[in-house]
């Protein structure tokens, strides 16, 4: 799975994954991280995530990094914004209000970049996946992030020999593998979510859970 995957994706409209509604578990969960008023959430492979106006709602400001351009130009169209555009190294930076959405490779981005985020949401990144890209996300994206950042991490559970991602399962025993020592985890709320997505039944799924931890960086 590579660069041309996602963006296939995007053009062909193949987007099951971008969710009509906020996260009721981001709702319920990101006042528990008590995060300053205007403090800058960092959001990887945002795609075009509603999730991205309800934290800048909350008073934060939102860093997001998404690869296709077609969900980066979709996101500010059917929100009625007009982004300011300006090109660097990490790619092109669309800005309105309190979001900032980077057009490019979350790969490419370095501990300058993000070293203003004491803030962390990653609903879609770790899992959407594989696991060599779930090692590499950790050790070296996820480091470069500054110390006494917290966030939150949805992750999803299932058997993995039932259906081939994206989404991967990522179950809890690999989110303590991979984030440990660096991060401390702390699993919030862990429900069943099968019957709330008959399309993953529909699919082979015999059982689906997703789960909500919280993060922060040693």
């Amino acid at each position: 799975m590579d660069h041309a995957f996602w963006l296939q994706r995007w053009r062909e409209g193949r987007i099951g994954f971008h969710q009509q509604r906020v996260l009721p578990l981001l709702q319920k969960h990101w006042p528990s991280l008590d995060l300053a008023q205007g403090s800058k959430v960092f959001v990887p492979l945002a795609g075009k995530s509603l999730d991205m106006l309800w934290l800048a709602e909350q008073g934060l400001r939102v860093l997001g990094v998404e690869l296709s351009e077609l969900a980066v130009k979709q996101f500010f169209a059917e929100h009625g914004l007009t982004p300011q555009v300006r090109h660097t190294p990490y790619g092109i930076h669309h800005v309105a209000g309190a979001i900032e959405l980077i057009c490019g490779d979350a790969f490419a981005l370095d501990a300058q970049a993000l070293a203003d985020c004491s803030g962390l949401y990653d609903r879609a990144a770790l899992v959407a996946l594989p696991p060599e890209l779930r090692a590499r996300y950790v050790d070296e994206l996820m480091a470069r992030l500054p110390s006494g950042c917290r966030g939150l991490l949805v992750t999803l559970d299932y058997p993995q020999d039932e259906m081939q991602g994206p989404p991967f399962s990522v179950p809890e025993a690999e989110v303590e593998q991979r984030y440990a020592p660096r991060w401390e985890l702390r699993r919030l709320e862990q429900r069943d979510l099968l019957a709330d997505e008959p399309g993953f039944a529909a699919r082979g799924l015999s059982a689906m859970a997703t789960s909500v931890y919280r993060l922060q960086k040693q």
